[in-house]
């Protein structure tokens, strides 16, 4: 994958539940990660003792994040809403160039943040909740 401008990475929700995705926000920076646990099957026969480890059985999940300025009053609502109600919805993960990871997440983490000489601003982090789906471009 060639260099790809980080504005075109885009973090988008399903808010309605109707599969319609809109762009969350006025996010000025966007991450995505994904992670899977290991299972040690290591024993005492192991060659050289080195770690053995049995493929595919851990925990996969995938961790959002995003930081930036609520564009107006209807996106600050739904991020609330998400937030105090503990809501899971399906969220997409635009990435230029490789594709679309989707499926769904939680917010896990939300912070407002402000400056006395700036804007408030916000971060907040989801995990997945469920299966994953990748689409490539």
């Amino acid at each position: 994958m060639a260099a790809q401008k980080g504005k075109d990475l885009l973090l988008k929700v399903d808010s309605t539940g109707a599969g319609s995705f809109t762009t969350v926000a006025g996010l000025r920076s966007r991450a995505v990660a994904f992670n899977a646990e290991t299972v040690d099957i290591t024993h005492q026969e192991s060659a050289g003792q080195w770690r053995e480890l049995l493929a595919g059985a851990g925990v996969r999940h995938a961790r959002l994040s995003g930081s930036g300025i609520f564009k107006d009053s209807a996106s600050d609502e739904l991020i609330r809403s998400y937030v105090f109600d503990g809501t899971i919805r399906d969220w997409q993960v635009v990435v230029p160039d490789f594709g679309i990871v989707e499926g769904a997440f939680q917010i896990t983490s939300f912070e407002l943040t402000g400056r006395h000489d700036g804007e408030v601003s916000f971060e907040l982090a989801l995990e997945s909740a469920g299966a994953l789906t990748f689409t490539a471009e």
